[in-house]
């Protein structure tokens, strides 16, 4: 009849990784992956086999493991600098990130046993006592206050509103938007054409004020030379003034 032994749960490959190397006092920069693996395999060969999910973890690791045996039996190989590659480096990267979260939770479970055995006393402090502030002395408060210092305190203080104007944006004026239509112009042309007959494009432009507004004429112009209420006349030379005559 077989002895029955209960076996170490562990909560991971890695865990286990750890355990092995812990017992046989191993450094975890040169793991000797042959004995590891040997000792391994026997482990999740006792181990039960009920939960597939959490054996499948271990299997993983296993096949892991006898990779890195097969590659460590082969001629290393070179990387890019010229220096040969360990099979095993990653899995030593994660082995050490491994340890360090489990020793912080380690620590972070002591904090927490420590601070269920600490009693916290509700504040008693009398309600004279928290309204209580102390007097100021102001003669001791300004005993060594000139009026030198206090000019340097003025200028100080000034020279810090200065220096948070924007000295571009603070020149910006106020930009208000212009309201001008084309039935508006339409209106100003046509009573300028009644009273005028013939005129100047560039008379007629110049009495804008605003390039919104000169936009606004120029369109109000082309609508009533569509309509047929004003007509242009001939240029006799290039560039020369366009006159504009009025059938109204």
């Amino acid at each position: 009849m077989g002895i029955p032994v209960k076996l170490q749960v562990f909560e991971g490959p890695l865990d286990l990784l750890l355990h092995l190397i812990d017992k046989n006092k191993i450094d975890i920069y040169d793991i000797p992956i042959v004995e590891i693996t040997n000792q391994y395999m026997e482990y999740i060969k006792a181990m039960e086999k009920e939960d597939l999910n959490v054996m499948s973890e271990f299997l993983v690791m296993a096949a892991t493991l006898l990779d890195i045996k097969c590659k460590m039996l082969l001629p290393k190989e070179v990387n890019e600098d010229g220096e040969e590659e360990d099979p095993r480096q990653e899995l030593v990267e994660q082995l050490l990130e491994y340890k360090m979260y489990k020793y912080m939770s380690y620590e972070l479970k002591d904090r927490e046993l420590e601070s269920e055995r600490v009693m916290y006393k509700t504040p008693t402090i009398p309600q004279e006592v928290m309204e209580y502030e102390q007097p100021v002395n102001l003669d001791e408060l300004l005993e060594d206050l000139t009026l030198q210092k206090l000019n340097h305190i003025f200028k100080d203080v000034m020279k810090r509103q200065v220096d948070k104007i924007d000295p571009v944006r603070s020149k910006f004026g106020k930009i208000e938007k212009e309201e001008v239509t084309v039935s508006d112009k339409l209106v100003f042309v046509t009573d300028y054409a009644r009273e005028h007959k013939k005129f100047s494009f560039r008379t007629l432009l110049t009495k804008q004020s605003s390039k919104t507004q000169i936009v606004v004429t120029f369109l109000a112009l082309l609508q009533l030379m569509k309509e047929g209420v004003l007509y242009i006349e001939p240029q006799e030379q290039p560039f020369d003034d366009i006159r504009i005559t009025s059938n109204i």
